[in-house]
């Protein structure tokens, strides 16, 4: 099948069988995570989501199994904002080979304060970014021995208008927290380019991929009782806005894909296919800035320095 007619054929609501293998979701008890996680198990899947909080992820596998009967789905205790506690939970996964990570779990602070993490870090760029870089590093085996695993890192369209400054990573100098919030996205993203880059450099068997939900909301997403509840006010407010974006069940699309789709190779940016906010997800031209070589280094030795961890020294 050629690549042009894999991706016509790609159906959001037939996914194709993953019986035998195993993912784990970050942040897979709320929000695009959690779509992202009931999709995959719908497939045959083992699903593990990775939540730092025990009650949302029990409530979490309580939905999901009430969507998917079949559904092999379970939890660890992962805390993105304590690097130290990371590696034990990489090894709680009891799992000798890892099929595939999403990297989507994070904050989003509206709040003034600049507040940090226990390491010391700016808290969306220690979480969203940092947590990842570092648990990469610690699932790298585990994905490696696994016959064609795949990291897909979930950005945000946020980032799409946002530069690094390299010499401001943590927002020490000028904290806006949408600003900060749009730039940890934009390190996840660019981190997920520049993994990829080192992955194929070593003849890496795993792969990089990077996708973004578009405009996802709320107010447009179905409700599920344990983890979600969309009142009929919210579904009447959100109905104009359904003409431009969608809800965080298709926002989990593009993850979904870069996870499953056979075409897909490292290196792809996915996104909603109208206008990158909404609608069925395909492949799109990497960002520019996304794929700045040059940025994306300075930021990766940054990483590096701060967790005290590489992810390319466990890369075979």
């Amino acid at each position: 099948m050629s690549s042009h007619s894999a991706h016509r054929s790609w159906n959001v609501r037939r996914l194709p069988r993953a019986d035998g293998r195993v993912f784990l979701v970050t942040g897979g008890n709320a929000g695009i995570g959690y779509f992202v996680a009931e999709q995959l198990s719908a497939t045959g899947a083992t699903v593990v989501l990775g939540s730092r909080d025990t009650a949302k992820a029990e409530a979490a596998m309580a939905s999901i199994r009430a969507h998917v009967p079949e559904a092999r789905v379970r939890a660890v205790r992962l805390d993105l904002a304590d690097l130290s506690s990371l590696e034990a939970s990489v090894a709680s996964l009891g799992v000798r080979q890892l099929d595939a990570v999403v990297h989507n779990a994070g904050v989003a602070l509206d709040d003034p304060p600049r507040r940090e993490t226990v390491d010391g870090h700016e808290l969306m760029f220690g979480t969203n970014h940092l947590g990842h870089f570092a648990l990469t590093r610690w699932l790298m085996p585990l994905l490696s021995a696994a016959p064609a695993a795949r990291v897909v890192t979930t950005g945000s369209f946020a980032a799409k208008s946002e530069r690094l400054d390299p010499d401001d990573l943590q927002s020490r100098k000028d904290y806006r927290p949408k600003r900060t919030y749009g730039r940890s996205k934009l390190a996840q993203m660019s981190f997920g380019v520049e993994l990829d880059r080192r992955l194929r450099a070593a003849g890496s068997t795993v792969t990089s991929l990077v996708a973004h939900p578009g405009g996802a909301l709320d107010s447009l997403t179905p409700s599920r009782p344990q983890v979600h509840a969309r009142g009929i006010g919210a579904r009447l407010g959100g109905a104009p806005a359904a003409l431009l974006v969608q809800g965080k069940d298709a926002g989990a699309w593009p993850a979904v894909r870069a996870v499953l789709d056979p075409s897909a190779h490292g290196g792809l940016l996915w996104g909603p296919r109208v206008f990158g906010l909404r609608g069925e997800p395909r492949p799109e031209p990497v960002w520019g800035h996304v794929a700045d070589r040059s940025v994306a280094a300075r930021l990766w030795d940054a990483s590096r320095d701060l967790t005290g961890v590489d992810p390319g020294t466990a890369i075979r």
